[in-house]
């Protein structure tokens, strides 16, 4: 079974609890087996998860938003 990476950039994290509030939710998602958060407090952190299957963005949103928090572009 063929697992597939997802990375999206959260704003707003600044803590600890901050992200285990978005891992919680994004680990409620189906077929998410891992999150990894780089924490860059008070700036834009990154958040890969990695899944069975393909996540829409729609869906990482709204987990990050249900723990309070906002997905980011990627700045080129």
């Amino acid at each position: 079974m063929s697992t597939t990476s997802t990375v999206v950039n959260v704003s707003g994290m600044t803590c600890g609890h901050c992200v285990s509030s978005v891992s919680e939710e994004l680990e409620s998602l189906a077929g998410v087996e891992a999150v990894e958060v780089e924490l860059n407090a008070g700036g834009i952190s990154t958040v890969t998860i990695t899944s069975t299957e393909e996540l829409s963005p729609s869906e990482i949103g709204e987990a990050v938003a249900e723990a309070g928090y906002l997905v980011v572009a990627n700045e080129a």
